[in-house]
């Protein structure tokens, strides 16, 4: 019985960061659905130890992010389930699948925060900073102060 890889070899490297830069799914799951992959656990080892192979990884979770992305605009144009049809007496009427909305808004809002931190230049909250600075004396080098001073 060979069980799963532990050796780092560059060929599995490229196939871990190859897989990851096309799909959605996170690293434990990408591992128990390939069974030539290590572990996450020995993965993560790698990272801590091979620049090269973090490099990757991270050009790897950056494609990510943009798959996720486009996964939360499908999700969000996705209206296939959002009303359900009740049927009282002689009389139906359609109204909110609430239980469908709501876990869509969780969908794409799990997946905001993800991208927010594989991309936060592109996708994380825009912080702006106002500074107003009172009672501060300047001074200037190189001049004589003022008459009378």
């Amino acid at each position: 019985m060979a069980g799963r890889p532990t050796d780092f070899t560059e060929e599995l490297a490229l196939k871990i960061c190859s897989e990851i830069s096309v799909t959605t799914l996170g690293l434990k799951s990408l591992c128990k659905l390939h069974e030539d992959f290590p572990s996450h656990a020995t993965i993560f080892n790698w990272l801590a130890t091979n620049k090269a192979f973090l490099d990757l990884y991270t050009r790897a979770k950056e494609m990510q992010a943009e798959n996720i992305a486009d996964e939360m605009l499908e999700i969000a144009d996705d209206g296939s389930n959002d009303l359900m049809t009740i049927v009282k007496g002689d009389q139906s009427y359609e109204m909110e699948n609430k239980e469908v909305t709501s876990r869509s808004k969780l969908r794409i809002e799990t997946r905001k925060w993800i991208s927010s931190k594989l991309l936060p230049k592109k996708y994380g909250e825009k912080i702006q900073q106002d500074i107003t600075i009172t009672g501060v004396e300047t001074t200037v080098t190189g001049t004589e102060p003022p008459e009378g001073e």
